[in-house]
């Protein structure tokens, strides 16, 4: 039995809507779609929107600390951003300028980011950063937790 793939889950495969298509034949067919469809970034554009993601992420757990949701310590070196949470768990992002890619690294695994349509999209599965770092950052603080960074 061949698998398929319903292309009306992911945001960014609007040009194939209501087809199916082996998992393969539709991951290269998105792909197709937003080479196509999306510029690639600058060096200083690329710069500038990964460096304001990471104040964005500091901004929100500084938020949360303020109004005692959850104490993350974190630190900030340049491109590398570590959230430690309570229970000892970290989560680290990280930026790759030669790939133009934000990277995460958390208990749940590592994932790739790549700037498209103006989101920050995983290059495996099409989730944003935001849900993913929302998702793994819940799971590592055993509260919900929803980043609004995108």
């Amino acid at each position: 039995m061949v698998e398929h793939a319903p292309c009306d889950t992911p945001f960014w495969c609007e040009g194939v809507r209501g087809r199916h298509y082996t998992s393969a034949l539709f991951e290269l067919h998105c792909r197709i779609l937003l080479t196509m469809t999306t510029p690639e970034l600058s060096d200083a554009d690329y710069r500038q929107l990964a460096h304001a993601t990471l104040s964005a992420i500091e901004k929100q757990l500084d938020t949360w600390l303020d109004q005692d949701v959850i104490d993350v310590d974190t630190h900030r070196s340049g491109g590398l951003l570590e959230l430690a949470f309570p229970n000892g768990s970290k989560i680290i992002l990280n930026t790759q300028p030669p790939l133009k890619e934000l990277w995460l690294a958390a208990r749940g695994g590592g994932f790739h980011f790549r700037r498209q349509q103006g989101r920050w999209i995983d290059t495996r599965d099409g989730q944003t950063l935001a849900a993913c770092l929302s998702h793994h950052a819940s799971l590592q603080a055993g509260l919900t937790l929803r980043f609004d960074i995108d």
